[in-house]
């Protein structure tokens, strides 16, 4: 087995729980290790700081999987961390249904990302260390979960990062023709196939849970807010204020696509006649102006933007994104309601995510309330130390005008 050793001035990161090595940290490489091999991390003083497996096409050229100099990287280890990963599911959440069931690196098994969609699993291998132990993660998930089917999504740039091509496809099983998932105790339909990502969001499912006390009522104190979800997705964020008793909903997203499966959510839940529903296919940016024209206002104004920021280089041109769209948004938000709004670019750290939005509310002529702040839920733990992985940020305002 090849060993890494590493700079002796490099920041301890690795040690803080920082499971990945770069290229720059590495002084030298004694052996010979192909693309995918297990190699040991060194200090420079020669101590054993941990194992991983090797990509010398990656910037990120170890990823770590065990601390352990002695545990082997075999089939028994995806069993035991994927058991791990399970059993850590089963004790945090009400409900496992659907869930992220391994979240990489916080898991422990970097490059590898499981949703569970019922007894359907959606697989994203995302580096290469995973790539070439496939089968034995496959084999693994089988005899954890005992799955109906898994089907792959690794159909993401950063798989080009590790010298991979994307890919898509079933690995074990057949898909069921439509996939239902239970959330908070409503019914999602989820596209495993042609969705975003994996097919579903489920960062954001404690979240959705979480904005009942923003809906049930509105501005004037009366059952049932009026409630604007953008970049609205499937509508889960509809659903679920629909079910908390808001009685207008609008429903905004540029895809048809998941327009159409947003009403698909209401109709499944019974809904129709819960609340005033309004499904508008449009830009979010061109749209809100329009409104903003008209003079619409909602008790509560939801936005759940993509990422914006995926590298270093966008975050100026990101900030100029959500400083527009949280200004349009707090503009159609009624005197003392409620802006609930959300980044997942990781490079859009919360103390500047709070510093845009402050900006947004400086041009609007607002004055905000920060009632709540949260990240993503209990089946997307964050390893200390590594910033990657709390990349969610969730913020609740009441909005105020400056007068």
């Amino acid at each position: 087995m090849a060993s890494v050793y590493l700079n002796k001035k490099r920041k301890k990161r690795l040690e803080a729980g920082h499971p990945w090595v770069f290229k720059g940290e590495i002084a030298r490489i004694e052996g010979d290790p192909n693309p995918g091999d297990i190699v040991t991390v060194h200090a420079a003083n020669g101590m054993f700081l941990a194992k991983g497996y090797f990509n010398p096409r990656s910037m990120i050229q170890v990823r770590v999987m065990t601390y352990n100099q002695e545990e082997k990287i075999d089939q028994a280890y995806f069993v035991r961390r994927i058991q791990e990963a399970w059993d850590y599911r089963k004790r945090m959440l009400h409900d496992t249904g659907g869930c992220r069931l391994v979240y990489g690196e916080a898991d422990f098994l970097p490059g590898l990302v499981v949703d569970k969609f019922g007894d359907t699993l959606v697989v994203q291998i995302l580096a290469l260390g995973m790539e070439v132990r496939k089968q034995e993660i496959i084999s693994a998930l089988l005899e954890v979960v005992q799955p109906k089917a898994i089907y792959e999504r690794s159909d993401v740039g950063v798989r080009e990062l590790e010298g991979l091509e994307q890919t898509t496809g079933l690995l074990h099983g057949e898909l069921d023709e439509t996939i239902v998932i239970q959330e908070n105790g409503l019914k999602m339909i989820v596209d495993v196939v042609g969705g975003q990502k994996t097919g579903y969001f489920f960062d954001q499912q404690e979240n959705r849970a979480a904005i009942k006390d923003y809906v049930k009522t509105g501005v004037d104190g009366q059952p049932g807010a009026s409630v604007l979800e953008c970049f609205s997705h499937t509508g889960s964020f509809t659903v679920h204020a629909a079910a908390f008793g808001a009685k207008q909903i609008t429903c905004l997203d540029i895809s048809e696509h998941a327009i159409d499966t947003a009403i698909r959510n209401v109709e499944i839940n019974g809904m129709e006649d819960d609340a005033d529903f309004e499904f508008v296919v449009a830009d979010a940016f061109e749209q809100l102006r329009e409104w903003e024209r008209e003079g619409r206002k909602w008790d509560t104004v939801i936005l759940d933007p993509p990422a914006f920021a995926k590298s270093k280089h966008a975050i100026e041109g990101a900030m100029r994104g959500y400083k527009e769209i949280n200004l349009r948004g707090m503009k159609l938000v009624k005197e003392r309601g409620f802006l609930i709004t959300a980044s997942c670019s990781y490079h859009m750290h919360p103390d500047l995510f709070l510093e845009t939005i402050a900006e947004a509310a400086i041009d609007a002529k607002k004055i905000l309330r920060l009632v709540e702040f949260r990240t993503a839920g209990r089946d997307h733990p964050k390893i200390h130390g590594m910033d990657e992985n709390n990349y969610l940020k969730f913020a609740v305002f009441e909005v105020r005008s400056r007068k």
